[in-house]
């Protein structure tokens, strides 16, 4: 059986930390799926805002939609742990990027890999639109 490979970038420019609870956990005992996800959606706001926008809608009349979306589990994550989320970008292009996430636990051992395709979208008129170069150039530098 085939499985998912995430490419790391060569650099994380920003780390994001949470502190994981009770209530992340599922029924074998560990984070879910659905919470890691959840992770990785804060981790890009939390990083987008380091860059200076409000949100993901805050592009000069675009915003961003998430086109797809894969995890790889290296080690469990328990409650109450204090988790990093390195985050990079690959696979740049005219209409978006991937964002990488790299979850560590406290005692550096990776937990897992996240990866979450994005691409710049104009809502009002509800059609893919380019990534502003502005935001092209916070990216890479």
């Amino acid at each position: 059986m085939s499985r998912i490979k995430i490419d790391e970038p060569f650099v994380y420019p920003f780390a994001a930390f949470i502190h994981t609870r009770i209530t992340d956990l599922n029924y074998g005992g560990h984070v879910g799926n659905d919470r890691i996800f959840a992770f990785m959606h804060d981790a890009r706001v939390q990083y987008l805002k380091h860059l200076g926008y409000k949100d993901e809608m805050d592009f000069s009349g675009t915003g961003m939609i998430q086109t797809d979306a894969a995890i790889t589990y290296k080690a469990e994550i328990f409650a109450h742990e204090k988790i990093k989320i390195a985050i990079g970008v690959t696979d740049i292009n005219k209409y978006g990027l991937d964002f990488v996430y790299r979850f560590s636990k406290e005692d550096g051992r990776l937990a897992a890999l996240g990866k979450t395709g994005i691409t710049f979208f104009d809502y009002k008129e509800r059609r893919i639109a380019e990534m502003p170069e502005e935001f092209a150039q916070k990216v890479t530098r």
